[in-house]
């Protein structure tokens, strides 16, 4: 059994020169390259109803149409992964997403991740790209995630996610006093030496992260970071760019940083946290099928609760 879709779009002027299969998938993230060479070759996608090879290059304003044809996920095992779903109806799941849990499986992590609990606890998703996940989280950030139950609530989510008519707010504490907010504007793309990391550089895609303090202590801030665009570890790469590390980030934030004169319990704490200290906090969308406006805020989590409170307890006796 195979589902399809067809989805009719315009490819923009920006895109002259570009290759048809970077075009595709740079229209259609939410599909892998693999996946939309396989289309492409098999006469799936066509350019002003013609079909043309990966390679050639598009000139802008051009009719895309894709049809997609989806066959049933097979290489992912369904496993009973306990997950924390907010919300469930017949088109959509939003799940608070724990510290450690990948979201899809990849080299090292095959298992034991996102995918393969949301293929136990709903089989048809099999059919959907990505088992319906439109937006990531890294392994060891939490929060609200939105996952498609349908092609059409699928299609329309990432659509969303395009136009940034998604918004998405996140906690950060970072190891920085940071007297104000602003918005960081600064092109992302993977790190020239070290491809597993991402780096602000001019050849990166367009990136922009707002922040505002949200609460303050002697030495750290606690920030509500909202994102404009959804670019791979943006927001741990944009503070740390400027500066404003986050507490356990051990990719992007370095050595622990402890001011001197911070009470021991407080120092253990920041040098011990195991992960980065970054929480998704709102989400808000439209609703794909009623076009109701919704949103969701989870608390943060006891890691990360257990972390501020010991700031707070600490504040005035480091003032």
């Amino acid at each position: 059994m195979s589902l399809n879709q067809q989805i009719v779009s315009r490819v923009p002027l920006n895109m002259e020169g570009q290759r048809l299969d970077q075009a595709v998938a740079n229209l259609y993230p939410q599909y892998s390259r693999s996946q939309i060479q396989k289309w492409i070759k098999a006469g799936c996608v066509l350019v002003d109803d013609k079909i043309l090879k990966p390679k050639e290059r598009l000139i802008g304003g051009e009719e895309l149409t894709l049809n997609t044809v989806h066959e049933p996920q097979t290489e992912f095992e369904p496993e009973d992964i306990p997950l924390n779903i907010v919300y469930e109806d017949d088109d959509i799941i939003i799940i608070n997403k724990p510290a450690g849990l990948v979201v899809h499986p990849g080299a090292g992590n095959w298992s034991g991740t996102l995918v393969n609990g949301l293929l136990h606890h709903d089989r048809s998703l099999e059919m959907l790209p990505r088992a319906g996940i439109v937006h990531r989280l890294d392994k060891d950030t939490t929060g609200l995630m939105v996952v498609a139950k349908t092609l059409d609530a699928h299609s329309k989510l990432v659509e969303q996610l395009q136009e940034r008519d998604v918004s998405r707010e996140y906690l950060a504490l970072v190891a920085a006093p940071v007297v104000a907010g602003t918005t960081i504007e600064g092109n992302i793309g993977r790190h020239h030496i070290d491809r597993k990391r991402q780096a602000v550089h001019d050849g990166g895609k367009e990136a922009i992260t707002h922040y505002r303090v949200e609460e303050r202590f002697p030495h750290h801030t606690l920030l509500r970071v909202s994102l404009e665009t959804g670019r791979t570890h943006q927001i741990r790469v944009h503070l740390s760019w400027k500066h404003m590390p986050i507490v356990g980030d051990q990719t992007y934030g370095g050595r622990p940083r402890v001011p001197a004169g911070v009470r021991e319990e407080l120092r253990t704490a920041i040098q011990t946290f195991p992960r980065q200290a970054l929480h998704a906090t709102k989400l808000g969308l439209t609703h794909p099928a009623t076009g109701e406006a919704m949103a969701w805020e989870a608390p943060v989590p006891e890691d990360m609760g257990a972390l501020l409170a010991l700031f707070r307890e600490a504040a005035p006796r480091e003032s």
